[in-house]
């Protein structure tokens, strides 16, 4: 009898384990999500961080961690979690190496004017799309639509 709860329980973890993978973005890192989105011809959603911004981690909560967003995010872009001010991290970015606080103000045409920011890459046309600051799933959902038509020219 012990050896079949043992049985279930570890099954049933693993069944879990697999469900759990599609309940969270895939994030990855900018060198990775740059690669795959001009592979994949898909747009990078870059949300840009800082490790001390409160607003950074109540965004996390509030718009990547529901389901709505979650499911837009994975299935149209390319989702890259980008802090600029790790140390000693470098960057590949249209053939050129840079810092992250290089890469940030590259990326943004000098714009970041605080965290959280969000910006949308289209690696096939080069378009960039610049939302400054925090937004919840319900803000957050319209944005992602709009990104969509405007890059893919579909919803």
């Amino acid at each position: 009898m012990k050896i079949k709860i043992a049985a279930l329980l570890v099954l049933s973890l693993i069944l879990g384990a697999s469900f759990k993978a599609d309940d969270e973005i895939k994030w990855m890192d900018f060198n990775k999500g740059y690669e795959l989105a001009k592979k994949k011809n898909k747009i990078m959603l870059v949300d840009v961080y800082t490790d001390w911004c409160g607003w950074c981690k109540r965004m996390d909560k509030d718009a990547y961690e529901k389901a709505p967003i979650i499911s837009a995010v994975n299935a149209d872009f390319i989702p890259v979690k980008f802090n600029p001010e790790i140390k000693g991290a470098m960057y590949n970015f249209e053939g050129r190496v840079y810092t992250g606080e290089q890469l940030a103000g590259v990326i943004s045409n000098y714009q970041i004017s605080g965290y959280p920011t969000t910006i949308f890459i289209y690696p096939k046309t080069k378009n960039t799309e610049l939302v400054p600051g925090y937004k919840n799933a319900e803000q957050m959902a319209p944005i992602l639509s709009e990104v969509k038509k405007k890059f893919y020219g579909k919803n």
